[in-house]
């Protein structure tokens, strides 16, 4: 087989495990990507694009996604390992980083981001690829969404809202973006036209100060656009993207660009429920120093998205491409499409026990009968595509009975696929569960014996993201078991699919007990 040949189909079994956005025609269809990029901003420098997105509880935290067109996105970092708080050791569903923004200032890329109870943090870096340093800048509760400018006569400002969005505040800013120096100033707060005002987007243009900012709540909102010629206010406000008669709900909250043509582009999500909130992209005009959003498909004067569009005008056509998704564990660091469910430890794995596997180590867990809400060492990834199969190879090596690794789907209810050590010897299971208020409800569907440590572990997922799990043997004949199940959302979070492996033993907590993963595919 040629080199040619043969790199040609390595991309089309790559593109085959996600949603290609990218038509090879000259046009691009939405979502552009997918998967779960909530609140995303993004920027340009030179010719490249940059976009961030939100992780919650996932760590490590904040994904950088690269791009040359807007369409082909490859994550090529994250801003923070973990967050340097003890009680993100264990999953805080839901807490974390919230709605980042990415701008570029003075030869260094900036990505300012709140969590709900620790306040304001800035990371800056001079390559995006890392490495980032973590700037913890204001310690206090129940800020949101924070987004700085640098103004042309030097100074710099912080725009933000609060928790449960409603009012936007304007503060001043150190211009070395590390410190706050002044209590905010209330620029825009009217909950009769615009209720739930929030993730606010900086920007200056033509002499006006622009904040764009979603409103009227996640799943049915829209995209509000203030302006002003003083930062300061009074800000003129208009609705500038809806849903209109399209099937695309709640259209907002994401980044407004201009790429090298002069063209300008708005980048942002839609809540797609268990897949989470997904990326759309959007061609913007300007008419009357207003951004006219997507096309005015049913001539109300406020843009709706499109379906299908003509790519960015970049001046070069580039390579498809899309965000990591299977693993072989041949390198000696996970890639870069994982996240824990916690603050990471070295402990919970390794890549280089055994080459060419992913080694988890069968962390204690005191949650019983298979309760995963507070598991940390969950190892997850982003559904990739409305419908998709994975399938992974696992050899179990337990130490104490009870002990289990497996295959996951993951949210506010879960199920799995797991090899689990009992009296008897290893047997498959599944099962599923969900902690809702206190209560713990998990159940064992359906289990069966092994004759084996080695065991072949596949999950589909259907376009209405409901899944259906099976097992193999040897690889090749591969049997059902158990029940279908429907994934759900997880706590601002979509369903997550990967790996867990757990001594849920009470008094064995040196447990030596592990697996080894082989690969993790997706199809």
């Amino acid at each position: 087989m040629n080199k040619v040949l043969f790199l040609l189909l390595i991309a089309s079994a790559l593109l085959a495990q996600n949603w290609t956005a990218d038509l090879g025609n000259g046009k691009y269809k939405n979502p552009v990507l997918f998967a779960d990029y909530s609140d995303p901003d993004v920027v340009r420098v030179d010719d490249d694009y940059y976009m961030v997105a939100s992780s919650f509880n996932c760590m490590p935290g904040i994904p950088v996604l690269h791009s040359r067109d807007l369409i082909n996105w490859t994550i090529i970092s994250h801003v923070y390992e973990r967050l340097p708080f003890e009680k993100y050791d264990k999953p805080v569903h839901g807490q974390g980083s919230w709605a980042p923004s990415i701008r570029y200032h003075n030869n260094k890329f900036y990505v300012y981001f709140c969590t709900p109870n620790e306040g304001l943090f800035m990371a800056s870096a001079a390559n995006p690829a890392g490495p980032w340093k973590l700037h913890h800048v204001v310690n206090i509760e129940m800020w949101e969404d924070p987004c700085p400018l640098w103004d042309d006569d030097g100074n710099a400002y912080l725009v933000r809202s609060k928790l449960r969005g409603d009012i936007l505040y304007l503060h001043k800013m150190r211009v070395d973006g590390t410190a706050i120096l002044d209590n905010g100033t209330v620029i825009y707060h009217n909950e009769t036209d615009n209720p739930t005002i929030e993730g606010p987007k900086f920007l200056k243009k033509d002499g006006y100060y622009y904040i764009l900012a979603p409103a009227g709540g996640v799943p049915t909102g829209w995209q509000t656009l203030l302006r002003s010629k003083n930062i300061y206010g009074p800000y003129e406000a208009k609705k500038v993207l809806h849903q209109g008669n399209t099937d695309i709900n709640g259209p907002h909250q994401g980044g407004l660009v201009q790429v090298q043509s002069g063209e300008w582009w708005f980048i942002h999500f839609q809540d797609r429920g268990a897949y989470g909130r997904i990326i759309h992209l959007q061609p913007v005009t300007w008419r009357d120093d207003w951004p006219f959003m997507g096309v005015d498909s049913n001539n109300d004067g406020i843009g709706e998205p499109v379906t299908e569009y003509t790519k960015p005008d970049v001046d070069k056509t580039w390579p498809i491409a899309v965000p990591q998704t299977s693993d072989e564990f041949n390198a000696r660091e996970l890639g870069l499409q994982w996240q824990w469910h916690a603050n990471p430890l070295q402990s919970w794995y390794s890549l280089t026990e055994r080459d060419g596997f992913l080694r988890l180590r069968a962390v204690q867990n005191l949650s019983q009968n298979g309760n995963l809400w507070f598991v940390p060492n969950l190892l997850l990834q982003k559904f990739p595509a409305p419908e998709f199969t994975v399938t992974t190879r696992i050899i179990l090596h337990p130490d104490n009975v009870n002990e289990k690794c497996g295959l996951v789907i993951m949210g506010k209810e879960w199920a799995y696929i797991a090899m689990s050590e009992t009296d008897s010897g290893i047997q498959i299971e599944m099962c599923t569960g969900t902690f809702f208020q206190g209560f713990d409800k998990t159940q064992l569907i359906q289990a069966a014996p092994l004759n084996d440590r080695e065991c072949y572990l596949r999950v589909h997922v259907n376009d209405q993201a409901v899944c259906s799990f099976f097992w193999s043997s040897d690889g090749k004949v591969y049997q059902p078991i158990g029940r279908e199940f429907a994934a759900t959302a997880g706590v601002w979070i979509g369903a997550k699919v990967g790996l867990f492996c757990v001594n849920p033993n009470i008094g064995y907590k040196n447990s030596h007990g592990y697996a080894d993963v082989d690969w993790f595919r997706f199809e």
